[in-house]
């Protein structure tokens, strides 16, 4: 239904908002500038406009001509606590944060799909929910979204969800790829307080040594991964971070280890919380010591519905052409809170390469990097995508060719 011509009219518009946010970056929930940003960028469309009380989110809804189902489109909107030093020229005026993971090119092509739909609003049949979500880098911005009522925004449940992340690497710019089922693991972490007795350092019989607890724990814990997880629905456990004690012949009173978890199956993700219980308490046990263990669970594995991703690569490879919707051949270790969109409707999660031109994609800075660089060129196949995808599915909704 839309063509990448259709978007190539918003090119500039696209690129000079994209620009705008990367230079105003902000953190976590509440994001008063960016949300200021879109609601200017969205005026004059006709939508049905609400803003978030727990968080600067921004719903907007598009009826459209026809009677139909609604279905949403979400992009993420939160910049990360990273110093950027790409040196481009408009690069984050804000010391010490950067919209290092794209999000400020999901924002712009998210905008870009709602100004291609409004345009086209009397031919759609049924509704389009835009979802923009701060929060995303680990502040639970979609689970805040879901209980304000985004998937009902429309008078009525959403019958599919898609979304879009770039990537600064892996992909070349404008190539989209996406799996059934699990594509990004469930993203867990624990930090292990472990107290002992101190003591002076010649002296440890007199003490007893959390560092020593700790320091075996570390290790432990990779073995538990590696004897109890299938190799074939795996697991990774990393150990980020160890403190303890502050002089060199002092056995420190406690000593504190924070680690990630990933898993692709909440079947693994259940087996690894329950061995890292296991096993820091058992080894703080043999130790004489004692460990509190702090287990945070974070965001589930993204999981994108077999039927709605079909569709999304047939829309992909329509759009953008065959050699550019490529099936993703295993699922990636980074997570998502779209995942808990995923959990309550189908839909489907895609990636999109922004890798710029003269990069390898191989050897390019990654996503979260304080040197990734994103090519803005990919705007209007990102917009002219997402519209698709949306335009798409409600005319086979009406049509019959998929379940509304």
């Amino acid at each position: 239904m839309f063509q990448l011509s259709d978007a190539s009219v918003l090119t500039d518009d696209l690129r000079r908002l994209r620009r705008a946010l990367h230079r105003d970056p902000e953190v976590g929930l509440h994001l008063p500038r960016t949300r200021q940003t879109v609601l200017a960028a969205l005026d004059g469309l006709g939508l049905e406009i609400t803003t978030g009380t727990a968080l600067s989110s921004v719903v907007a809804v598009l009826r459209g001509g026809r009677p139909g189902p609604a279905v949403l489109l979400r992009a993420d909107m939160d910049a990360l606590p990273v110093a950027e030093a790409t040196g481009l020229p408009y690069a984050s005026r804000r010391p010490g944060v950067m919209h290092a993971c794209g999000h400020d090119l999901h924002t712009a092509a998210l905008v870009g799909a709602a100004r291609l739909l409004a345009g086209r609003g009397a031919e759609l049949a049924g509704d389009v929910v835009f979802m923009f979500q701060p929060g995303e880098e680990g502040h639970d911005g979609a689970r805040l979204m879901i209980e304000e009522g985004v998937l009902d925004a429309a008078g009525e449940r959403v019958v599919a969800a898609y979304a879009l992340h770039v990537t600064a690497n892996t992909l070349p710019a404008g190539v989209v790829a996406t799996r059934p089922g699990t594509v990004l693991a469930g993203s867990d972490g624990f930090d292990v307080t472990v107290t002992g007795r101190g003591g002076h350092g010649s002296s440890p019989h007199t003490a007893a040594d959390p560092v020593t607890a700790a320091c075996a724990m570390v290790t432990a814990l990779q073995t538990m991964v590696t004897r109890t997880v299938d190799v074939f629905d795996p697991a990774v456990l990393t150990v980020g971070s160890v403190h303890a004690g502050e002089a060199r012949n002092v056995i420190p009173e406690t000593a504190v280890l924070r680690a990630t978890v990933r898993t692709f199956s909440e079947a693994t993700r259940a087996k690894v919380r329950e061995g890292v219980l296991r096993t820091v308490r058992g080894i703080a046990d043999a130790h004489g010591v004692t460990a509190d263990v702090n287990y945070q669970d974070g965001y589930p594995v993204t999981v994108n519905d077999p039927a709605e991703t079909a569709f999304a690569t047939t829309v992909a490879a329509e759009l953008l052409g065959e050699a550019r919707s490529l099936t993703a051949p295993r699922p990636i270790s980074g997570s998502e809170d779209f995942s808990l969109v995923l959990q309550e409707v189908p839909g489907a999660f895609l990636g999109m390469g922004a890798c710029p031109t003269g990069l390898d994609p191989a050897t390019a800075p990654m996503n979260h990097s304080p040197h990734a660089v994103y090519d803005d060129g990919v705007l209007p196949a990102a917009a002219a995508l997402l519209a698709d995808l949306a335009a798409r599915r409600l005319e086979g909704a009406a049509a019959g060719a998929v379940e509304a």
